[in-house]
């Protein structure tokens, strides 16, 4: 059998060979894959060409190299930022966005093709992506402000309160609604809601509402199974925290259930206090912090 250092070998071979990493015209447009994806990270709008240099990262002399090619075929355009003459910014053209869309539409294609060859294993298959990405991207997960009624804020939303039913005796789905009627609560400038993207994929929420003059309560806190034990979840309390702060909160609030001894582990651990009850059921735990 092989061990597992053997079996992650053979998996970076075949997506290697599958994605055509090592080929000189990726997809059959005339250019290999890294060239391809510093043009999918540029932009219209522009890009800062750091930002690109990070997300894949290159070498600036690389980099620079693939830009120049990329900036004599027409494809983007380079600039100096107004706000700051160090930085540079990358701007896709129009001939620029038509070969990203055209890249775009081979990428479905081949992806298309490969879940389709999966067949039944299909659940199976993204399920195993998605853990295998949201490892691989544990250092680029980024948080931001989300609406409470974007859809990827209500599929963590579902997600959170499907954990709530199956950890909580006497919660059901029936005393959750989406979309949240009180969404309104969680909107700025009364409140936050907070996503954390681990590339295009939400793995990870936390919200916060008004309650009573300068305090303000912290709801929703939950992490995608894949992306815990990367301390997320102390990442999303803090940018919860530093987001009441800046809306003029002085102190904050909430409340958990003993079904939950990870979460209240967490609020041990970060500063919490326990206080007195300000909720009903399903809350047997609540705790307060000054900011």
């Amino acid at each position: 059998m092989l061990d597992d250092v053997a079996r992650l070998r053979r998996f970076n071979r075949a997506v290697t060979r599958d994605v055509g990493a090592l080929d000189g015209s990726f997809l059959g447009r005339g250019r290999p894959l890294g060239v391809a994806r510093v043009l999918h990270l540029a932009t219209p709008d522009g890009t800062d060409v750091a930002e690109v240099r990070q997300r894949l990262g290159l070498d600036s002399g690389l980099l620079s190299r693939i830009l120049r090619g990329l900036e004599a075929e027409g494809l983007i355009a380079l600039e100096t930022a107004a706000a700051d003459r160090r930085r540079r910014i990358v701007r896709l053209t129009e001939a620029g966005r038509a070969e990203r869309e055209a890249y775009e539409s081979l990428s479905l294609q081949k992806a298309t093709q490969t879940l389709t060859r999966a067949g039944r294993r299909r659940a199976a298959l993204v399920a195993a992506m998605d853990l295998i990405a949201t490892v691989l991207n544990e250092d680029l997960v980024e948080i931001r402000a989300a609406d409470p009624d974007d859809p990827a804020a209500q599929a963590c939303l579902a997600a959170y309160y499907a954990l709530l039913c199956e950890k909580v005796a006497g919660l059901t789905p029936a005393h959750f609604a989406l979309p949240d009627p009180a969404a309104d609560s969680f909107r700025t400038p009364r409140g936050a809601f907070l996503l954390a993207w681990s590339d295009t994929l939400a793995v990870g929420c936390v919200s916060l509402r008004p309650l009573l003059g300068d305090t303000a309560e912290v709801k929703r806190l939950w992490v995608h199974p894949d992306a815990r034990g990367q301390g997320l979840a102390r990442r999303l309390m803090a940018a919860i925290g530093a987001e009441a702060r800046r809306l003029g909160y002085r102190d904050l609030r909430l409340d958990t259930n003993r079904a939950l001894p990870e979460a209240i582990a967490l609020y041990h651990a970060t500063g919490w206090t326990e206080v007195a009850p300000y909720t009903d059921f399903p809350a047997t735990h609540w705790f307060g912090k000054a900011l």
